[in-house]
């Protein structure tokens, strides 16, 4: 299955939804170009929707963390919403839940983004 991102915008938050396998090459460089592109369009709440991911390798974990990166330097949040399974193992392990907030209801995903900024 070939990797694909769609954009969607709910409020001022934009709603990435996923689909196929994060991994090195095409589907890596995919996200990267893709979230360089909203921070450079100066999106500040990005929730990459990971329902339809079926699979996450080093590199495409990499690409997370750098995305991490990205936002929360251009000053925005980023957050993961549906985490499957395997993903959601990978994270424990990886010690990423502590970096990553996870959610399973895209509305109250998209109200935490809200809470975060009054914080």
């Amino acid at each position: 299955m070939s990797f694909k991102a769609e954009l969607r915008h709910v409020g001022d938050v934009v709603i990435v939804d996923m689909a196929g396998r994060l991994t090195i090459g095409e589907s890596a460089g995919m996200m990267r170009n893709l979230v360089k592109e909203l921070v450079r369009k100066g999106e500040k709440k990005i929730l990459l929707n990971l329902k339809e991911v079926s699979y996450v390798d080093s590199a495409g974990l990499g690409e997370l963390v750098a995305s991490y990166a990205s936002v929360s330097n251009a000053q925005g949040q980023i957050q993961l919403l549906h985490t499957q399974a395997k993903i959601h193992d990978l994270l424990q392990v990886t010690k990423l839940y502590t970096v990553f907030a996870d959610y399973s209801d895209e509305a109250l995903a998209l109200k935490s983004f809200s809470n975060r900024a009054s914080a």
